[in-house]
């Protein structure tokens, strides 16, 4: 199967990287020339919980137009590029190949359907998973434990099923779920509750909780989102929220959330579509969200202040 994936970041290349290992084509589109050209040259290199390995079989190019004729594109982009991707695949994408999306936060598939048809866009949602970038052509697999995905329009569940052969043959744990929009929503409350908070005090999940000040402020954001969450009849799988982000965040103490590795690399987040994504949709409902308009102001303020 020839599989594009658009995105070649830390975990857009972990994707390929096993992808590539079994009989699948995989073409690797990344705007960051040193990335391609590393791994043209010397293959990928992978570290980490998928094992070490040097993947040589992966057609990399910066030039989209290089990964028309697809079955399977995964946009595994920032958030905030995933209406450019989306536009410049409208050019070249037919009636019957697929579109897969794995982002943080939320509204990814909605900007997908404003250039192509729905019924054919899927949703993903990575739990527990995480890598970084060591240097170009070199990354580290940090962690890995489930990805799922669903339909974003209901049409044939057997196609979410197909899709999900394709990710466990090629190593990964993954399931296909009916209700993909409470899957969406219950890691966007554990975005929510880190993600921001992380960034503003440069810490790691573990040491934001263990500090009552900071963990009170997360789980003010918390709050808030689930709070819309419920608003717009989420079915979440469970009563108690708090709860729920605490294990999230146990699971994994050391790990730094993406915005902070953004921050940190003096690149912009996806605040926009994370805590400031409750700050939209707060207005839009008529719910307050105090906790959220200041997390996202003061990322906004230290993105600005990037030099």
């Amino acid at each position: 199967m020839k599989i594009s994936i658009i995105g070649g970041g830390a975990m857009g290349s972990i994707y390929a990287a096993l992808m590539a290992s079994t009989n699948n084509e995989i073409i690797l589109i990344d705007r960051w020339q040193d990335h391609i050209t590393a791994i043209k040259n010397h293959g990928l290199r992978i570290e980490g919980a998928s094992g070490k390995r040097i993947v040589k079989n992966i057609y990399a190019s910066t030039d989209i137009k290089d990964a028309a004729g697809s079955q399977l594109y995964i946009i595994s982009t920032k958030t905030s590029h995933v209406g450019i991707v989306a536009a410049q695949l409208k050019q070249f994408v037919k009636d019957n190949e697929q579109i897969l999306t794995i982002q943080n936060g939320l509204g990814s598939g909605e900007v997908i359907a404003e250039h192509i048809n729905p019924k054919n866009i899927f949703i993903g949602v990575a739990e527990g998973f995480g890598a970084s970038v060591i240097m170009p052509g070199y990354i580290h697999h940090n962690s890995m434990k489930l990805i799922r995905i669903g339909e974003m329009i209901k049409t044939d569940f057997s196609r979410v099923h197909n899709l999900t052969k394709i990710w466990t043959t090629s190593g990964f744990k993954t399931k296909a779920f009916d209700d993909i929009n409470r899957l969406v929503w219950e890691k966007f409350i554990c975005n929510v509750t880190f993600s921001g908070p992380c960034t503003v005090f440069e810490l790691a999940l573990g040491e934001l909780m263990s500090s009552p000040d900071y963990w009170k402020i997360a789980l003010s954001c918390m709050w808030e989102a689930y709070e819309l969450g419920l608003k717009k009849s989420v079915s979440f799988s469970f009563d108690d929220p708090e709860k729920y982000v605490t294990e999230f965040g146990k699971r994994m103490p050391e790990a730094k959330p993406s915005m902070l590795l953004d921050y940190e690399s003096k690149r912009l987040s996806e605040i926009e579509a994370i805590n400031g994504m409750v700050v939209t949709l707060g207005k839009k409902s008529g719910i307050d969200t105090p906790y959220n308009e200041t997390i996202t102001s003061i990322v906004r303020h230290k993105e600005k202040m990037m030099s």
